[in-house]
């Protein structure tokens, strides 16, 4: 079996479970967030929906650096409804399964090194940065949303067995 083979049944799961997740945001508790220091439900949404973009740079490119030099930083884009941060998942969701069974299990394993401000912050094969920079932080993500669903009383869908309100 190759490195995409398995990848791709892999992420295919875990998309379909943000996508339940980002289904459930309510559109008038964007602003919401469960501390001050706590993101607001449309940035953890947002970024939830821009992930698996990464998918085809990490693929293609050997870096990138997110708050170049003398560049203004990387900024999640922005979604005003939980229907703007779906369609944008799901775009991101076919370019990275394309992306993934184009790849060789060569291509998977070549470096690639993430930046900031010109500093490396790691260096690792591809493989290791979509199985933790990619999928490991969307489940992350995905477990935040989920507790702000919890604490808004929106009923947590079932993701990898039943929720508290729903069977699987």
């Amino acid at each position: 079996m190759s490195i995409a083979q398995m990848f791709l049944p892999e992420l295919e799961q875990e998309i379909a479970g943000t996508r339940k997740v980002l289904e459930r945001i309510p559109d008038d508790k964007l602003q919401w967030k469960a501390h001050p220091k706590s993101n607001t439900v449309q940035w953890v949404g947002s970024h939830l929906a821009e992930i698996p973009g990464w998918v085809e740079g990490t693929l293609t490119q050997d870096k990138w650096d997110f708050s170049p030099p003398d560049e203004p930083p990387y900024q999640t884009p922005m979604f005003d409804s939980h229907q703007a941060m779906v369609e944008e998942l799901n775009k991101n969701a076919a370019t990275a399964m394309r992306a993934i069974a184009a790849a060789s299990d060569a291509d998977f394993m070549k470096l690639w090194t993430l930046l900031f401000q010109g500093n490396e912050v790691f260096t690792m094969p591809r493989v290791a940065v979509i199985r933790g920079f990619v999928i490991s932080h969307m489940i992350h993500h995905r477990a935040i949303l989920t507790v702000y669903l919890r604490l808004l009383d929106v009923p947590v869908p079932a993701l990898y067995g039943p929720s508290g309100d729903e069977e699987a």
